[in-house]
């Protein structure tokens, strides 16, 4: 099962390692070793395949298997909302957390909460989605991201990039265009429309409840549910 590689630039090992020969060497017999690789979206198939010819009938994209997650979160999706916005990734480059700094400079009307700058207990943490209104991301590294729906799960809203595996997993009321968070200085260039977003979301959250129920049922229908995997496990034995 294929999560990351340093076969992905902006992930921390492509960071740390890049293009060494013995990683690349390493990722490749590893994949072709395999009777299968089990992959959780096309993009991440696709960003393997930039750096690797691969054999496509190992190819397997079956989602990840979390099923538990749901009923991990349900005591916190009743909880009463305030105006919280979260940033729930770790503290990275490839996070772009100075944007969501800068975004709570500016919008000193919300409460913006780094979840990786406070100690926080797993309670606390489920306690904090549950009283968001907002997850929000401008990630540029992200094979499957599991916690916008985790704030999905607890109905906070997910704000996440046209790009990476949010390009096909997200319903429409939730993708902005990948150009606003490109890069900081593409931030700035476009912060009063990120900032308007944000607002929107924030000012008319019940609106987009719905949205919510439907975006929660496809990523536990097609994403976060091993069904695939296990049949494809059943039927190859």
């Amino acid at each position: 099962m294929w999560h990351a590689g340093s076969y992905d630039p902006q992930d921390f090992l492509g960071r740390l390692i890049g293009d060494a020969l013995w990683v690349r060497l390493a990722e490749q017999s590893m994949y072709h070793c395999y009777n299968d690789n089990y992959f959780a979206t096309q993009f991440h198939v696709d960003l393997y395949k930039q750096t690797f010819d691969i054999d496509n009938s190992k190819v397997r994209i079956v989602g990840w298997p979390m099923e538990y997650l749901c009923n991990s979160l349900t005591a916190y999706a009743g909880m009463e909302k305030r105006n919280l916005i979260l940033f729930p990734h770790r503290i990275a480059p490839e996070k772009q957390v100075d944007i969501f700094r800068d975004l709570k400079e500016t919008m000193v009307e919300y409460e913006f909460v780094i979840c990786q700058e406070q100690q926080l207990t797993k309670n606390e943490y489920h306690n904090l989605l549950g009283e968001s209104k907002l997850v929000f991301s401008a990630n540029l590294q992200e094979t499957l991201g599991i916690s916008w729906y985790e704030g999905a799960l607890v109905n906070s809203i997910p704000m996440v990039p046209d790009r990476l595996s949010y390009s096909e997993m997200a319903v429409g009321e939730f993708l902005y265009p990948s150009e606003w968070t490109e890069s900081y200085d593409k931030y700035l260039q476009h912060k009063d429309l990120v900032v308007a977003r944000i607002r929107d979301y924030m000012e008319n959250y019940t609106k987009f409840l719905p949205a919510i129920h439907t975006q929660v049922k496809r990523l536990e229908t097609d994403f976060f549910s091993g069904q695939a995997l296990y049949k494809h496990i059943r039927e190859s034995t």
